[in-house]
């Protein structure tokens, strides 16, 4: 899968507004790169169209199947409810 550089780490943050700005700015925007890195604040036009490769590139390799889907451990709708009960504190009718 795609490399990553850690030297330009993205907060939560940063993604969401990369990914409204994505919204925004589409690829027929002129100076797209420039606008969506100045929406997200702290990134280049550079490190913010290296960041959409990467996406488009992820994208590629999940559409493709190339990379597994989690393992899911499905549960019956009376383990769902002890496990909500025991999160909230209650105990079991016995």
């Amino acid at each position: 899968m795609a490399s990553r550089n850690s030297s330009s780490s993205w907060t939560p943050k940063q993604n969401k507004l990369f990914e409204r700005a994505l919204a925004v700015y589409d690829e027929d925007t002129p100076d797209r790169w420039q606008k969506v890195a100045r929406a997200v604040g702290g990134k280049s036009a550079e490190e913010v169209k290296r960041h959409y490769e990467l996406l488009v590139e992820d994208l590629k390799y999940i559409e493709s199947g190339q990379v597994p889907l989690p393992n899911y451990k499905f549960l019956s709708d009376r383990d769902v409810a002890s496990q909500e009960g025991n999160r909230f504190g209650y105990q079991k009718l016995k």
